[in-house]
């Protein structure tokens, strides 16, 4: 694979991250970063190892000679200038969750890129986790029969040592509890079963702990699914401010077995008395130092490789955010939602 010149907006601790990955991957070099703070590019190289031109104005920064892929690491609110901007600059793009806050954003974002015929990755690594790839290949072979129900959930406590706390508890920056990082939980629900969504009900609730009482929107909502296919539902927590420790759950149940997590049953294995215990990694942790993007970073090389598009592309990522507008609006309003009405 070639090496790719990549720059970075918004050096904050999901960008740092990004940042060290890209500097120990061959197929990355990172040659700019875009900020709105005065960065010193020799702190920059001292403490990532990496030599980049760093740029206070976007146009410049989109400018730079050979700069072809755009990662985008900023608040969520901004992500749809900056997507829009840089595909229209013919840049490739990586962009964290979630595309936007609201659905017209999303549109735009993803008619750009189709039109720009850019090719993207979104922060949906989990996706390209061991654990989830042994789950979507157990369900594709058959193994676990015809699928009726499936739960997906997301237990983390985003309170004030968590980094995005201080931004994150405006309702104009996070959003919601799916949008600012349930939506994790949503996606892998609707990339495992690869079913389209016909109809969702929504409720929102809140922690009384003082300590999450800054939040401006409800930090805790439960997502009933009822797909397309007949007979198929499925069920999404996105807890936010629970006081726990991490929890990312993915269970699919079928007419012949089930898998929960790294657990797998079927009645097609012959001699299967119990729980079988898949040798995978599970999602384990909320801090962006343990997320797997070596694994997402390598599959879009290898997709600008081959021209082809990532498991995790916008355009797949927006199926997804179609889906938590519908769900948002259901709990807003008490009332099923169906998908079309977010087309």
């Amino acid at each position: 694979m070639k090496s790719y010149k990549v720059g970075i907006v918004g050096l904050g601790w999901v960008a740092g991250a990004h940042l060290r990955t890209f500097a120990a991957l061959p197929y990355y070099e990172p040659v700019a970063v875009m900020s709105r703070r005065k960065l010193d590019p020799e702190e920059i190289r001292r403490e990532y190892g990496v030599n980049v031109t760093v740029y206070n104005d976007y146009d410049r920064f989109l400018a730079h000679k050979g700069l072809e892929i755009v990662d985008i690491c900023t608040p969520h609110p901004f992500h749809p200038d900056a997507t829009v901007k840089a595909a229209n600059a013919g840049k490739h793009l990586i962009v964290e969750k979630p595309l936007s806050l609201t659905f017209e954003d999303s549109k735009r974002m993803l008619e750009a890129v189709k039109k720009n015929k850019v090719k993207t990755s979104v922060g949906f690594w989990i996706r390209l986790m061991s654990v989830t790839k042994a789950m979507k290949s157990i369900i594709d072979k058959g193994l676990i029969g015809d699928i009726y129900y499936a739960e997906c959930d997301y237990f983390h406590g985003i309170g004030p040592w968590y980094g995005q706390f201080e931004w994150n508890i405006k309702k104009d920056m996070g959003g919601s509890s799916l949008l600012t990082a349930g939506c994790h939980s949503l996606d892998i629900m609707l990339y495992l079963l690869s079913e389209p969504v016909e109809e969702v009900f929504s409720y929102s609730t809140k922690n009384p702990n003082p300590v999450y009482a800054p939040y401006e929107y409800d930090t805790t909502s439960i997502t009933l699914l009822k797909f397309v296919k007949k007979g198929l539902l499925g069920k999404v927590a996105s807890v936010t401010d629970c006081m726990q420790p991490y929890v990312f759950n993915m269970n699919v149940i079928g007419s012949d077995g089930s898998i929960d997590n790294e657990r797998f049953y079927s009645k097609k294995i012959d001699g299967l008395l119990d729980w079988s215990t898949l040798d995978v990694m599970r999602v384990d942790s909320g801090d962006v130092a343990r997320h797997s993007y070596n694994e997402q970073f390598l599959h879009f090389a290898e997709c600008l490789d081959t021209g082809k598009e990532a498991i995790n592309s916008l355009e797949a990522a927006y199926e997804t955010h179609r889906v938590i507008f519908a769900a948002d609006r259901s709990a807003e309003t008490g009332k099923p939602v169906r998908i079309s009405e977010f087309s």
